[in-house]
């Protein structure tokens, strides 16, 4: 392992001003240079809110992978400070993300294969004709003059798809989409009190939505996966309270999942392509090519640039000596610019075929992978095979964030 021991020294406060930077939507508008900052510190790095913060893709690649480290879980969460037992935090920490074994095993068993291929071929046509009603509304919008790509488009498809799946019913997904909008502030690295006073409503409200469709599945089950994970857990778990539980945390878990990064990944993936008109055409000419741009999109800007590990024993990261129960940020959005594993890594190129984090690694590895790939391809290939050729037409806007990359507007125009 190539790791260096130039961390010794760093001054707290100019790591601080630069977390600080990454944080506004400046920094969220260009955070490579922000990320050469930090890997030319070496690592591990001494984080001045305690544990350490790695930039190398082999460091990443290996934590996320090695068994010796775990989630955040809800028994981490109970033991420090007040920020990480917000009720919003401690919902994420019933999620399937931040469960540790066996807990994780178990629930990841109850899913089985969450989109199988058999799963993806029933849900296409879904996406198809929501991605052909979507672009058809903002080439609407766009003869009128600019229009938000982001509002529009983005924003839309992640909901209508999950939100069909599940059997949710329409009326309800702006209100989905706002909780989840606020319920995400409990994920990032500095949440401010406000942030997280509004993250728990939006939590308190979640929940109670989620409950109410619990106790309706239950009440007329049918043929959609709410009722078939019902079905799972009573086979597993005989105490029907702790089932509905179960099941209540991984349907709240699946739109906070969905909607928050794949609405990124589309927007992401528009925005890219329009800054790189080569790439463009090239797509244009090629569309076979379209799941190659997407994975490149996913390494060059991932929706999650920082995900936390915490060492289950004391654990050595090059000559740095981990306690147990230490936290460690992954910072992947740097990883996936490390000319150590990318040749030219900011550069943005569709035939790079390189693997990538965006989607985590290990147990934890991202289960709706499949469905964000699915909606991202659909709506590139719908967007290319259209007679517009649309431009941006101004800058694009940003969530002042560090963890969690949020688009807030992508204004196109036709040319």
């Amino acid at each position: 392992m190539n790791t260096s021991t130039a961390t010794v020294g760093i001054d707290r406060r100019a790591l601080t001003a630069i977390f600080s930077r990454l944080r506004t939507e400046a920094g969220q508008s260009d955070p490579l240079p922000i990320y050469r900052q930090l890997a030319n510190m070496g690592e591990p790095i001494p984080a001045p809110w305690g544990g350490y913060i790695v930039t190398s893709y082999e460091l990443c690649d290996q934590i996320l992978r090695d068994k010796a480290w775990s989630v955040p879980d809800a028994d981490w969460r109970t033991s420090h400070s007040a920020r990480w037992n917000s009720p919003a935090s401690q919902q994420m920490a019933a999620s399937l993300p931040m469960l540790n074994p066996p807990q994780h095993t178990k629930e990841r068993r109850s899913l089985g294969s969450l989109f199988p291929h058999s799963s993806l071929a029933v849900l296409r046509p879904n996406v198809e004709r929501a991605v052909d009603r979507l672009l058809t509304d903002f080439t609407d919008q766009l003869r009128n003059g600019p229009a938000d790509f982001h509002t529009l488009v983005s924003e839309e498809l992640p909901i209508i798809t999950i939100g069909e799946w599940m059997g949710i019913p329409a009326e309800d997904y702006g209100l989905l989409r706002s909780l989840t909008h606020d319920q995400v502030f409990a994920q990032e690295l500095f949440p401010t009190p406000s942030q997280l006073a509004l993250s728990d409503s939006a939590t308190r409200e979640l929940r109670a939505y989620f409950a109410e469709l619990i106790r309706a599945r239950r009440k007329n089950p049918g043929n959609d996966p709410v009722s078939a994970w019902l079905r799972a857990w009573d086979a597993l778990e005989p105490d029907q309270d702790r089932a509905d539980k179960a099941v209540h945390a991984l349907a709240l878990f699946m739109i906070l999942a969905a909607l928050e990064t794949t609405s990124h990944v589309l927007s992401t993936s528009v925005r890219l392509l329009l800054e790189h008109p080569e790439h463009l055409e090239s797509l244009r000419r090629d569309p076979e090519l379209i799941p190659d741009a997407v994975d490149e999109v996913l390494r060059y800007d991932a929706p999650i640039h920082m995900i936390s590990r915490v060492a289950s024993t004391e654990t050595r990261i090059g000559d740095t000596l981990v306690p147990a129960g230490q936290m460690v940020q992954l910072m992947v959005g740097a990883a996936h610019h490390d000319p150590a594993r990318y040749p030219d890594p900011h550069r943005f190129s569709l035939r790079r075929g390189a693997s990538h984090l965006a989607f985590g690694a290990g147990i934890h590895y991202c289960a709706g992978n499949a469905l964000a790939r699915l909606e991202a391809v659909t709506l590139l290939t719908s967007l290319l095979g259209r007679s517009i050729r649309p431009r941006l037409s101004g800058p694009t806007r940003w969530a002042p964030r560090v963890a969690f990359r949020r688009i807030t507007s992508l204004q196109l125009t036709l040319t």
